[in-house]
């Protein structure tokens, strides 16, 4: 009797087992579309209810794919009536009515499972995740706005809603659904922004959420939620100002004095949005005058206007002094504060290199250094300064050995890394090529990507042209120009360049003769005479290491200083069909589509 017992209990494991070989072979057939074998296998597994999970979807794919569509929902309902919590049976059976277009069952169907499963929020939203497999999204929305019903929580299942949305390509129920979870907690804001970057890809988009932020603005005024994302829309726009007339009422609200308008006024000056950055710098300047802001607004107020200057040109002289006097107000206003002696610093290195004054830059550089309060970084800094006039005067000594002083104190930092630049750049103009190939070969790794770039420039142009050269001649020649330059002897410099023009026609140098013409004279305000220097080695040197850098400051020049839009997308889109390749390809692309109107992320 008990083996009899033992026979009934273990029968379905026997069976099942037995089938295993043949359900392995009847979807052998299926995925080798031989149906009429795998069918006639399937209808003799199905008896066995034990099989039905593992057949289910290649059966149910076969029985459609033959229009057998009375078959497939008896094969459901049977798998339905053996296996009651297994909702994919439910959600293929209304998918199958919905295939069929019987839209009187799906209804009628869906209406029993959302009364069977009214108050259990798990299986409707379990459901609501088979349905959106099936493509019944709105039947899918419909679970899993009931099951947020019954868990009285606006934001449950709100991705999931907000990916259903986006496949159904309705963008502004998607983006209420984002900002329902975003309304959650303040720790997935960052998460909905990367979301909405990825997804925004059109202005119309960005408007749209732009709209439904500014409602929920109106309907609840003091969360800060939507004035935050409300800002990260027009700093996706490049709108500095906007975003800094939604930072200023955050920090109103918060009693703040300007904290997130300062971080708005940061972002537009990396931006060279200069005007919008003095703006917001001189705003918060003047609204919280007694605040912790206060100063470094002040600072940043001056240099904006700094930055603004010294990218118009010609550069004006008379300008420059007025930052000089601003630089030496704040610091009298502020001093001893770090932030003073950060602006005698700027106003030092103004009267060094803008206004030809270098005995009142090394007055005020050798005050800083005395300076007791001043930071060990800001001195190395000063001292580093300092070397550059004694560059300047020729003293080459005083300046070596002051660099060497900053790269001792700083070894594997980035002001070691910058005082060995500059003394590998001291050779280079002195016609010490060996030993600035030293120094440069050094910066090349293990560096910041700012400096090893500039000494694997440097290191380039001293190999390329010195290789054929045994006497270096050539090479000293331009190292001294460019000596001269540095030293603000522009007019000079381009009058001992023409000449090696003249002299040297055929040297592999010309090329970098010609970019420095072009620099020079864009400098000069003479914006054709730079375009001519920059075609010059588009035409000659178009196969040489400059021509992709010539292609893009072409462009830019029509982009900002001609303002010719059409010719500066044009250049731009030449520029990516010609360099694919280029370490300005991305920047080319995104200067291209905000020309042309498009909304860049």
């Amino acid at each position: 009797m008990r083996s009899i017992f033992y026979t009934i209990l273990l029968l379905p494991f026997i069976l099942i087992g037995q089938d295993q070989e043949d359900i392995q072979l009847a979807n052998e057939y299926f995925q080798q579309g031989e149906l009429e074998k795998s069918r006639i296998m399937y209808e003799e597994l199905v008896d066995n209810p034990y099989n039905i999970p593992l057949i289910a979807s290649n059966y149910l794919s076969l029985l459609k794919s033959t229009s057998d569509f009375k078959t497939a929902e008896k094969f459901l309902k049977t798998a339905i009536k053996n296996f009651p919590s297994n909702l994919q049976f439910e959600a293929n059976l209304l998918g199958l009515y919905s295939e069929l277009q019987d839209n009187d069952k799906v209804k009628s169907h869906a209406d029993d499972l959302l009364d069977s499963y009214s108050n259990n929020p798990f299986q409707l939203s379990m459901m609501a995740q088979h349905l959106a497999s099936e493509q019944l999204y709105d039947l899918s929305i419909k679970f899993f706005e009931k099951s947020r019903k019954i868990r009285n929580d606006e934001a449950a299942h709100a991705l999931e809603m907000a990916s259903i949305y986006r496949m159904k390509n309705d963008k502004s129920k998607m983006i209420e659904e984002y900002l329902n979870y975003a309304a959650k907690s303040s720790n997935r804001m960052n998460y909905v922004k990367n979301l909405l970057q990825s997804i925004l890809q059109e202005e119309e988009d960005l408007g749209e959420l732009e709209s439904t932020l500014i409602r929920k603005m109106q309907r609840d005024p003091d969360t800060d939620l939507y004035g935050e994302l409300l800002i990260w829309v027009e700093l996706q726009r490049k709108n500095f100002y906007g975003a800094f007339i939604q930072s200023r009422a955050i920090d109103k609200r918060n009693d703040k004095p300007g904290d997130r308008t300062m971080s708005i006024g940061r972002i537009a000056l990396d931006n060279k949005a200069w005007d919008d950055a003095i703006d917001i710098f001189e705003y918060v300047a003047k609204q919280y005058k007694n605040s912790r802001n206060y100063s470094y607004a002040r600072k940043l107020w001056i240099e904006a206007k700094e930055e603004k200057i010294k990218n118009t040109f010609p550069i004006d002289k008379e300008e420059i002094r007025s930052l000089s006097s601003e630089y030496y107000q704040l610091y009298q206003e502020l001093s001893p504060a770090h932030t003073a002696l950060e602006a005698l610093r700027s106003k030092a290195l103004l009267h060094a290199f803008y206004l030809d004054e270098i005995d009142s830059a090394s007055f005020y550089l050798t005050k800083l250094v005395s300076q007791p309060r001043a930071s060990r970084s800001l001195v190395s800094k000063a001292k580093l300064d300092l070397g550059d006039i004694y560059l300047l005067k020729g003293i080459h000594w005083e300046a070596t050995l002051l660099y060497s002083q900053v790269e001792k104190a700083h070894k594997s930092h980035q002001l070691g890394y910058d005082a060995k630049l500059r003394n590998a750049r001291l050779h280079y103009f002195t016609g010490n090529f060996s030993l600035a190939k030293g120094h440069l070969d050094i910066l090349k790794t293990n560096t910041t990507r700012e400096i090893s770039n500039d000494a694997i420039s440097l290191g380039m142009l001293i190999t390329d042209n010195t290789a054929l050269d045994t006497t270096d001649q050539v090479m000293q020649e331009f190292a001294s120009v460019e000596l001269l330059i540095f030293q603000n002897k522009k007019f000079e410099a381009k009058q001992r360049l023409l000449k090696m023009l003249e002299n040297y026609e055929h040297h592999s140098i010309s090329d970098e003769i010609y970019w420095l013409l072009s620099k020079l004279e864009l400098e000069f305000g003479e914006t054709q005479n730079a375009l001519n220097y920059l075609d010059n080695i588009l035409t000659t040197y178009s196969y040489d290491i400059l021509a992709d850098d010539a292609a893009f400051k072409k462009a830019e020049i029509y982009d900002f200083q001609v303002k010719d839009v059409e010719q500066a997308k044009e250049l731009y889109q030449q520029f990516m069909t010609e360099y694919p390749g280029s370490l300005y390809a991305a920047e080319a692309r995104k200067r291209f589509r905000q020309l042309r109107g498009d909304f860049v992320n």
